[in-house]
């Protein structure tokens, strides 16, 4: 690695560092705010996020940007249940169910995923209703069990309302250009997808256009050049500058199961949270993620920036005297099917981070997860750390220019940052 290109990366990664920082003024999380601790077995919060996955990904295969709405929803619901029952010690983020504090959270728990999870898989509803019907057999009757049901039935519908017509599943679309910088479909899939998360209704800021950036370098300055060069040396397929750990790392922040939703259930299992703490983690994590998507997507809307493969090939027509054509380039991964400008991934995981440090007080937690399409496990010391690892990442695999990735990180920091203004608070 040349000086030149440590100290832009040492660079992004203080700008991301410093992001983290300032979205999260939360005291560190002591041990007695843990004293009702469950293990990773007995955490009905746990379990119902492992079988949200199972739903989510493993059966209907959806892509990370409408993965995050599923998710959000999931956990919004399981966090009002699980705050009523606990007194409501903090701010509900839909409702407050009557409740006298002897309900069952498994019954609660698992009725909120389930009713939820239906709404959104019709087609699983057979499989759905099996997996629930062995869940609720495994806790004992009585009035705690049925009134568990009824405060879970209550914020699922709850969601489930606050959710309709909110925008999923519109325009699928992007507008296609001709000109230079205009995104237009990429090789080798040549598709186009996913436009309706740009107009999706938040659910935590007020508009998805709410942290507009000013949007991407002019193609004839010397960022621009700057982005392009460094993304078609180390990006491209057959790059002589990647090392193979930066090749693994690509291809592990890529995997379209996404190692976030293990990270979350493991930090809630390594960090021995109570069911309240894990649902309210959760749902900070998952909400500000679904909203720091949606607002990228909509930057992706208003700028509509070619991809870097579209940008090299066409490189001729820019009119930038420092950057030079390759018909023939092809990067690491296959490039989205949306535009550059800005990076999903780095608004995603900045999100989740940020919130992650903001729930700890802390910024040195170690954790790790698994990537099936790698094949590996990628580990790491602390929260800045992943971040400014996807954010390079994203660059190795060639389907983002920096600027795309710096900028979406500020994104999904402000959003998370948003959140922790103005939801979740203790209440007392």
């Amino acid at each position: 690695m040349t000086h030149h290109r440590r100290t832009r990366r040492t660079a992004a990664c203080a700008i991301i560092v410093g992001i983290l920082a300032a979205g999260s003024p939360a005291a560190p999380v002591t041990t007695a705010a843990y004293a009702s601790a469950a293990s990773m077995s007995e955490n009905a919060v746990i379990e119902w996020d492992r079988n949200a996955q199972y739903a989510i990904w493993d059966v209907a295969g959806q892509q990370p940007q409408v993965q995050a709405r599923s998710f959000a929803m999931v956990h919004g619901a399981i966090y009002d249940a699980v705050n009523a029952i606990a007194g409501a010690p903090y701010q509900p983020y839909l409702i407050k169910p009557a409740t006298n504090g002897r309900e069952s959270v498994d019954a609660a728990v698992g009725t909120a995923a389930f009713q939820v999870l239906s709404s959104l898989f019709p087609a699983q509803q057979t499989r759905l209703r099996t997996q629930y019907d062995e869940w609720l057999a495994a806790i004992p009757g009585g009035s705690a069990k049925r009134r568990g049901i009824s405060v879970g039935s209550r914020t699922a519908a709850a969601m489930i309302d606050a959710r309709r017509d909110d925008g999923a599943f519109g325009p699928t679309a992007w507008p296609v250009g001709t000109e230079p910088g205009q995104w237009r479909p990429t090789p080798p899939t040549n598709a186009n997808d996913g436009a309706w998360v740009a107009n999706l209704k938040p659910f935590l800021i007020p508009s998805p256009s709410m942290f507009r950036s000013s949007g991407p370098p002019a193609l004839t300055s010397e960022q621009y050049a700057r982005d392009l060069n460094e993304v078609k040396a180390i990006g491209a397929v057959d790059s002589s500058t990647r090392t193979a750990d930066q090749t693994e790392a690509a291809v592990w922040w890529h995997d379209r199961h996404l190692g976030e939703w293990e990270i979350k259930r493991q930090l809630a299992t390594t960090q021995r949270l109570s069911s309240l703490q894990t649902a309210r983690m959760f749902a900070m994590v998952d909400l500000a993620e679904a909203d720091a998507t949606t607002a990228c997507y909509n930057e992706k809307a208003a700028w509509t920036f070619w991809r870097p493969v579209t940008a090299i090939q066409l490189a001729d027509t820019d009119g930038n005297p420092a950057t030079e054509a390759d018909p023939d380039w092809m990067p690491l991964l296959v490039t989205p099917p949306h535009p550059d400008f800005t990076s999903g991934h780095t608004c995603f995981t900045a999100a989740s981070m940020s919130a992650l440090r903001h729930f700890f007080g802390r910024d040195d937690i170690a954790f790790s997860a698994y990537s099936e399409a790698s094949g590996t496990t990628r580990h790491f010391s602390g929260f800045s750390e992943a971040l400014a690892e996807v954010t390079e990442a994203r660059i190795w695999g060639g389907i983002h220019t920096r600027t795309a990735d710096v900028e979406g990180a500020k994104i999904g920091a402000k959003v998370t940052a948003y959140m922790i203004r103005n939801y979740f608070h203790p209440r007392r």
